[in-house]
């Protein structure tokens, strides 16, 4: 009969300390939460803050993105993955001593792959500049039908005309 009790009370014990470690490892996993996430795309950790941002929304490795884009419904978010699709320049106004367009920051063009509905994202100090300009690249050969769709959403996606002023922003010298 004590022998009994004894193995119950390890038992209890036992029970005790797995509870106290799945409350830590919940409590854990709510902090990474808080200070990063796992890309859909690539599975990558990726920290919220980097480099010229506080933050991030996209991977920094392959560059997609999550779409927290707003559904009709409310308080629903549309949460599909968002591909890099090209390269686009922040619209920063007009220059009051020339009255040409001020050239503004390099931005990520992503499109997302559940609804359709392209965003802008700025990049991070931390983004792989070859990945930046692989998608720079691809986005040779978009769509005129994608680029039309852009113009419309008033998303002007970089050609090879803009090449130099992409490798000066991003530091890469040479570049293509």
């Amino acid at each position: 009969m004590i022998k009994n009790v004894e193995l119950f009370n390890v038992f209890l014990v036992f029970d005790k300390i797995q509870s106290e470690v799945e409350n830590l490892k919940n409590k854990i996993d709510q902090e990474e939460k808080k200070d990063g996430f796992q890309c859909l795309h690539c599975q990558a950790w990726v920290p919220l803050r980097a480099i010229g941002t506080e933050h991030r929304n996209h991977c920094p490795y392959c560059l997609w993105s999550k779409h927290l884009g707003k559904l009709e419904q409310p308080g629903k978010t549309c949460g599909g993955a968002m591909i890099p699709i090209g390269l686009t320049f922040k619209k920063e106004g007009i220059d009051k001593y020339t009255g040409q367009p001020k050239q503004g920051e390099l931005m990520m063009v992503h499109q997302c792959v559940k609804c359709g509905q392209p965003s802008i994202n700025r990049l991070a100090g931390d983004d792989e500049p070859d990945a930046v300009m692989e998608v720079f690249k691809h986005s040779f050969n978009m769509s005129e039908k994608l680029r039309k769709q852009l113009k419309e959403e008033g998303i002007e996606a970089l050609t090879k005309e803009d090449s130099k002023q992409i490798i000066r922003q991003l530091g890469l010298g040479d570049g293509l």
